[in-house]
C-alpha cells in the first residue's frame, strides 16, 4: 500500500502572528566573550547557503536558547510594539526590482507594482480616536514618509500594515497578503523598528543584533559580517559590549534600527527611526534609506521632523486619524502655496495688485511698503518678466528671488485648510459626524479642493 510522503518543511501552518513579546524566561543567556550565539530557532542553515556562507563546526557546540512560541493577540487589541518575528525556513530572498511605474497614490485601484495597499482602511477605537478611510498605495523602490504630530494615527497606520491590528472596516494588502494572515516566507522579506524599545535589555548590543540575524537564518560568517556593519552604521560598534537595558534611549534607538536592517529586508517598516537621535547621525542613516531605496527596497518611514519629508519621495500627511495630503514634497508645497513664488523688492513703495493676472500672476500679497509675494504658475517664466510688468505698474525692481515654504509652512498650511474645509462642509450640512465616506456623502478631500485663495503660507 503506497504510504503519504512527510509534510515538507513548507507544509507548516503559516498563520503566524507578525510579531511577539519577547519572554523574559526564555530570553537567550548571554553569550561568553569567545562564544558565538547559536541560532535559536532549527533551520536549514545550508538549505539556500552560498559555499561562501558555509558555517564553520565549533569545537563544542552550544546549546541553543530556547524561543518561547509567538503570543496571538486578540483581533480588537492593540498588540504590543515589538520586532518583527522572523520563522524562517530559507535564507532572505533577493530584493525585487523597482517597477517602472513609481508613484505613491491614494485611490481604489491595486496595481501589481504596489507593495502595501490601504483601501478605505478606518481603525475605530471609539470616542472619534482612530484612523479614518486610508486610501494609500505605495509602488515598490521608494520611500514614503508618514509625518504628523503625536497621537495623528501614524503607529497605528504601521500596525495595520504589519497585521499586529485589523481593520474595523476597509483591505490592507502587503506583499499581496493580508498581514494577519502572513506566510513564513512573506515575513523574511519585511524589517520592523517599534516605537518602543523591545529587544532584550541583558543581552549585549551585538548579541541583540547576532540573535534577531540567527533567527532569520542569516549563516555565521554573513551573520557576523552584518552585524559589525549595521552596528557601524548606527554609530555602535564600539559599544558593542554594553548590555542594551543600559544604552541611553538615543542609542537603544539604534540598537532597534540595526535589528531591522540586518536581514536586509525587502520591505522596512520604521517607525519615528530617528527619534531621539543627533542631526549628524539622522543625517547618515537617512543616506543609509536612500542607499536601500535605490537597491530596490521599499521603506515606511514615519516621523514627527517635518523637515525630515524632503528625503521621501512621497509624503503622506496624517493628522486627527485622517490623511489629509499625499504627493511629492514638491507637490505638497505648491498646493499649500498655490503655486510658485517669488518675493520682490522695490525701490520705492509699491501697489502689487495690479499685476494679478498678468503672465502667470495668480495672486499677490504686499509684505511690506517695498516687498511683496507674488504666486506664479512657473517661477522660472515669470521672474525675467518683472522687471518690465513692475514699470509698467509705475515701479522698479531691486531684487527677485523664489522662495520656497519649509515643510513645517506646508504641513501648517495644508491641516488649517483641511480643517476649514471639514468644518465649512459640517456648518453647511447643519452639523453630523465629522468623520470621512467612501460613498461620497462626507466631507470634501481637501486634496481635490483648489489651492488656497488669498494667504500664502510662511512668506515673510
Amino acid at each position: 500500500m503506497p504510504t503519504r510522503a512527510p509534510a515538507g518543511p513548507h507544509e507548516a501552518s503559516d498563520a503566524v502572528p507578525l510579531q511577539q513579546e519577547p519572554v523574559p524566561n526564555t530570553a537567550p543567556s548571554r553569550a561568553e566573550p569567545d562564544a558565538t550565539p547559536a541560532p535559536a530557532a532549527a533551520m536549514p542553515e545550508d538549505a539556500h547557503a552560498s559555499p561562501a556562507d558555509a558555517p564553520v563546526a565549533p569545537a563544542a557546540a552550544a546549546p541553543a536558547p530556547q524561543v518561547a512560541p509567538p503570543v496571538v493577540p486578540a483581533p480588537d487589541a492593540p498588540a504590543a510594539d515589538v520586532p518583527v518575528p522572523p520563522t524562517a525556513d530559507a535564507a532572505t530572498p533577493p530584493a525585487a526590482s523597482a517597477p517602472a511605474d513609481n508613484v505613491v497614490r491614494s485611490d481604489d485601484t491595486l496595481r501589481a507594482s504596489d507593495v502595501i495597499a490601504l483601501r478605505g482602511v478606518s481603525r475605530d477605537y471609539g470616542d472619534g480616536v482612530g484612523v479614518f478611510d486610508i486610501d494609500l498605495q505605495v509602488p515598490g523602490g521608494t520611500i514614503l514618509g508618514i509625518v504628523g504630530p503625536s497621537g495623528a494615527g501614524k503607529t497605528t497606520t504601521i500596525r495595520l500594515i504589519t497585521g499586529a491590528l485589523e481593520p474595523t472596516s476597509g483591505e490592507v494588502t502587503v506583499l499581496g497578503e493580508n498581514p494577519t494572515r502572513f506566510r513564513r516566507h512573506t515575513r523574511e522579506r519585511i524589517g520592523y523598528m517599534p516605537q518602543q524599545f523591545a529587544l532584550y535589555p541583558d543581552l549585549t548590543a551585538d548579541e541583540n543584533v547576532d540573535f534577531v540575524a540567527s533567527l532569520f537564518g542569516l549563516l555565521v560568517r554573513r551573520r557576523r559580517r552584518r552585524v559589525r556593519e549595521v552596528l557601524e552604521l548606527v554609530g555602535l560598534w564600539d559599544a558593542r559590549g554594553r548590555r542594551a537595558g543600559k544604552l541611553s534611549g538615543g542609542m537603544q534607538r539604534r540598537l532597534e534600527l540595526a535589528c531591522a536592517l540586518v536581514h536586509e529586508p525587502d520591505l522596512l517598516l520604521l517607525d519615528e527611526p530617528t527619534a531621539g537621535i543627533d542631526p549628524i547621525l539622522r543625517k547618515v542613516i537617512w543616506e543609509e534609506l536612500t542607499r536601500l531605496r535605490e537597491a530596490g527596497r521599499t521603506l515606511l518611514v514615519t516621523t514627527q521632523y517635518v523637515t525630515e519629508a524632503e528625503q521621501c519621495d512621497a509624503v503622506a500627511l496624517i493628522a486627527g486619524g485622517r490623511l489629509v495630503a499625499l504627493g511629492t514634497p514638491d507637490e505638497l508645497r505648491r498646493r499649500a502655496s498655490g503655486g510658485d513664488l517669488i518675493e520682490i523688492e522695490t525701490a520705492a513703495a509699491f501697489d502689487p495688485e495690479p499685476l494679478t493676472g498678468r503672465n502667470g500672476i495668480r495672486r499677490v500679497r504686499s509684505t511690506g511698503s517695498r516687498t511683496f509675494i507674488a504666486v506664479t504658475d512657473d517661477a522660472g517664466t515669470t521672474t525675467p518678466l518683472m522687471d518690465d510688468l513692475v514699470s509698467e505698474s509705475g515701479g522698479k525692481v531691486v531684487a527677485a528671488r523664489q522662495i520656497h515654504l519649509t515643510f513645517d509652512e506646508v504641513f501648517t498650511t495644508l491641516v488649517e485648510h483641511d480643517r476649514a474645509a471639514r468644518e465649512g462642509m459640517l456648518a453647511q450640512e447643519g452639523g453630523g459626524e465629522d468623520r470621512g465616506s467612501r460613498d461620497g456623502d462626507g466631507p470634501v478631500d481637501p486634496r481635490s479642493m483648489d489651492a488656497p485663495g488669498d494667504d500664502v503660507a510662511g512668506a515673510a
